[in-house]
Parts: structure tokens; C-alpha cells; sequence
């Protein structure tokens, strides 16, 4: 990878029939000569930063319009990688955009890799890693609430947050380096003071690290498998709680043969539910490939909502379902048909919850106690949110301050609070992009979609 390349890449989604506008863009030097050897603008249009031209691309080789287009040409430094850009903005689809592109390749740029256009950006000092990373995390967002905090991302909340941590612990650092070469020229250092710095930034650390499990599920969302004997209304409550009749629902014992997915939003958390087979004996050579993906879906999930029916009790078969959820797995135990008639009035155990996928009664509740479970707090007083990369990293800063408050407590010289202390800070410039080696930067933009 030349930084001194020119790159290109269709930055928005292609599909066949889907989207009625495509943009190929393109950054770097050669950006403006490119868009002027493939574009035609009629009339005295005139060719200015940050102005739209009305035209077509052209075949330079054989003269022939390929799609009919508008180009906006941005001008170093006035761009989002601070480079020329042009972007063409022509017709969706499949065929016309990949054409453009191809068009633009053979004029003389290269083919962007994922994230290029964001890492440049970084590199260029247009933004933080931090606001590149919260760009990355708004295009992938999977709900509303995961796009306002990567939102958040963008305005700078995280970066404003860890660089006010970073600069209180480079104050102590600086005092204590001072001590460590001029100690008897200047006036005595408040040990107490510094180490009640440290800890309170090391306590505000901790506080990020315990709020990023979160965001994670915001961003990431959970896979849930529905599991339980044959006819308890897995298929219901999937129904139920997805608010459509995804999954097939009957009277008969092995409806679901396969293992069915559904996508939703529960209070802002990203679910997949994964309706499965009922795990029973059975014969249907069919209905055995289905129960044989339900057992690989319970060992995947990261949580396990294990239903039975509550008129017919807590049964041998329901034990072993329970069983066989993997130790350490977050399980919920629901009993369904809540509804029905003939019922004891108190708990009925070993039920979590009781609920009736027929009436919804309980619904609220059994969603409540699963996000619960899975670490899913209420979401409204999360402003920011660390993402696993940088959640790692303000982990790592927090124990190395709690090594140098170790220091501190022993009462060593300042040298040896100086040495966990330096690991702290950079720490937290890995975070942001002031300490990062380009090892690392590759890792982070490879995971974005090409074209950002």
C-alpha cells in the first residue's frame, strides 16, 4: 500500500435492482485528472471545488457514454481523506457502477482496500482513530441506539474522554520525572496527592471498561436459542416477539424441522433467534438433520431460552434439555401457556418467568429478564461506549496504574512509580491514534466494508 497512490472503489452498496444511485469515489493526486479524461460536462460548466457537474462518463478508448452522472470534485485539503477526491454519482445496480470503475481503473488508479479512505483520513490527521473507528461502527450499527453511540464516536465524545485521562496522568508523569532528575532543585512532591490522582483516573477507567459489555451488545447484538421438547411454542414465542409469523405454527409434534433465524430489536439490543428443532427421538431421517443443527446452535448462542409447557410440568425430557445447555451459558427457563386455565397461583419452579405466547401476557417481562441476564442494562445514560479494541486497551492502562499505586503504597522511589505509569499512557495513545504502530492501524481499518 503507497499512500501516494491514487485509489478508487464503489463506496455504496451493490445490488441488482436494489438502490437507485451508485458513487464511485476517488482519491489522490491524479483524483481531478482521472474525473476529467472519463467525464463529459456539456455547456460551460466549470470545473470548481466542492461544485457539482452535470454530464456523462465516457469510454475514453471508444467515445461511448457508459451512464449519464453528476461529479462533485473536492479539493485538498476541503475532502474527507484531505486529498483530491471526485466522486461520480451514477445509477445503481450492478452494471453501469462496476463499469464506471473499471473505467476509472484503467485511467491510472488502484483499487482501494477496506478502509483505506478512512485510514487516509486518520494519517492525514482529518480525524482521530477513535472518530475512524465510530465511522466504521455507524455503517455496520444494527439498531438506532448503536448508531447514536457511534455517533457519539464521531462527534468525539470517546476521544475528548481518554485524551482528558491521558493528559492527567502525563501531569503526574511529568512531576515525577522531574523528582526522579532534579529532586533536591525543586519544592517536595505531594505523594498523596499523586497517588489520589492515579486512582481516581484508574477508577473512571474501570467505569468505561464495565460500560463497554453495553455497548458491545448494542453493536453486536446476541444470538439467542429458543430450545425446548416439541410443541411448547418455541415457534410461537418467535412470533410473538418478532411481531410476525416467521416460523410455522401447529398442533403437530415436529413442525420446526430446520433451524430458523430471526433478526429483531429488543430495547435497543440486536437479537438473533434461532427457532430450533425440538431435540427429541425420532426416526424422520429429515427431522434428525434439523435437531443435529439445533444441538450446534445451543453450543454457539450466547444465551439459551429454554421453554416448557406449563400445563404439562417440569418433565424428564425438559431435564435433559437443561442438561445439555453448555456450563457457563446464560439460561433463562420460561414456562409457556400462562393462560390456561387450572394453574398454580404461586411460582412454579424451576420457571424463571411464566408467560403466554398465545395472549402476549409476560412478554415484557421474559424480555426484561433475558437482556438482564445477558448484561443488558438500561441503555439511556450510556454516552459513550468503548468497542473491544479499545476496551482492551483502557483495561491494560487501568491495571498498570493499579501496578504503579502498588509502588506508590510500598513507598518505592519515584522511578518505579515512572515505569507502570508510562505504560498506562500508552495505553490510552493506542487508543486514540498517538501511539499506535502501523501493524495495529492495518488491523483496525481492514475490518471496514471497502469504499470507507
Amino acid at each position: 500500500m503507497n499512500a501516494t497512490d491514487t485509489i478508487a472503489a464503489i463506496a455504496t452498496a451493490v445490488a441488482p435492482g436494489q438502490g437507485s444511485v451508485a458513487i464511485v469515489r476517488i482519491s489522490g493526486p491524479e483524483a481531478e485528472a482521472i474525473g476529467r479524461r472519463l467525464f463529459h460536462a456539456p455547456g460551460r460548466q466549470h470545473w470548481e471545488s466542492h461544485r457539482v457537474l452535470y454530464g456523462h462518463v465516457v469510454d475514453p478508448a471508444s467515445g461511448e457514454r457508459v451512464d449519464e452522472a453528476l461529479l462533485l470534485l473536492m479539493r485538498a485539503p476541503r475532502s474527507f481523506t484531505r486529498e483530491d477526491v471526485v466522486e461520480l454519482h451514477g445509477h445503481g445496480g450492478l452494471v453501469a457502477v462496476r463499469r464506471v470503475l473499471e473505467l476509472v481503473l484503467a485511467a491510472g488508479a488502484r483499487r482501494a482496500l477496506p478502509g483505506e479512505f478512512s485510514q487516509r483520513a486518520f494519517l492525514n490527521g482529518r480525524l482521530d482513530l477513535t472518530r475512524a473507528e465510530a465511522i466504521g461502527e455507524m455503517v455496520s450499527a444494527r439498531s438506532r441506539r448503536a448508531a447514536q453511540l457511534a455517533m457519539a464516536g464521531i462527534d468525539g465524545g470517546v476521544q475528548r474522554r481518554l485524551t482528558d485521562l491521558r493528559a492527567r496522568l502525563l501531569d503526574q508523569l511529568a512531576e515525577l520525572e522531574a523528582r526522579v532528575d532534579f529532586e533536591e532543585d525543586l519544592p517536595p512532591l505531594d505523594a498523596e496527592a499523586v497517588a489520589g490522582e492515579l486512582a481516581a483516573v484508574r477508577g473512571e477507567l474501570e467505569r468505561l471498561v464495565a460500560e463497554a459489555r453495553q455497548g458491545e451488545l448494542l453493536r453486536e447484538g446476541l444470538r439467542v436459542a429458543i430450545v425446548g421438547r416439541p410443541n411448547v411454542g418455541k415457534s410461537s414465542l418467535l412470533n410473538l416477539l418478532s411481531r410476525r409469523e416467521r416460523a410455522i405454527v401447529t398442533d403437530l409434534p415436529g413442525t420446526t424441522r430446520d433451524l430458523l433465524e430471526s433478526e429483531l430489536v429488543l430495547e435497543g439490543v440486536p437479537l438473533t433467534l434461532l427457532d430450533t428443532a425440538g431435540i427429541r427421538d425420532t426416526g424422520d431421517r429429515v427431522e434428525r438433520l434439523g435437531i443435529e443443527r439445533s444441538r450446534e446452535a445451543l453450543a454457539a448462542a450466547d444465551a439459551v431460552l429454554l421453554l416448557f409447557d406449563l400445563t404439562a410440568g417440569w418433565t424428564d425430557e425438559d431435564q435433559a434439555l437443561r442438561d445439555l445447555v453448555p456450563p457457563g451459558a446464560v439460561l433463562l427457563v420460561a414456562g409457556n401457556k400462562a393462560d390456561a386455565a387450572g394453574l398454580p397461583a404461586g411460582p412454579l419452579a424451576p420457571a424463571d418467568v411464566r408467560f403466554s405466547a398465545l395472549t402476549g401476557e409476560g412478554r415484557e417481562e421474559l424480555v426484561a429478564e433475558l437482556l438482564r441476564r445477558c448484561g443488558a442494562g438500561p441503555a439511556e445514560g450510556l454516552q459513550v461506549a468503548l468497542n473491544v479494541r479499545q476496551r482492551d486497551l483502557a483495561a491494560a492502562a487501568a491495571e498498570a496504574l493499579e501496578r504503579s499505586l502498588e509502588a506508590a503504597a510500598q513507598q518505592l522511589p519515584w522511578d518505579f512509580w515512572t515505569i507502570d505509569l508510562r505504560a498506562a499512557v500508552r495505553a490510552l495513545g493506542e487508543i486514540t491514534g498517538e501511539e499506535v504502530s502501523e501493524a495495529v492501524l492495518d488491523r483496525v481499518f481492514a475490518r471496514f466494508c471497502i469504499g470507507k
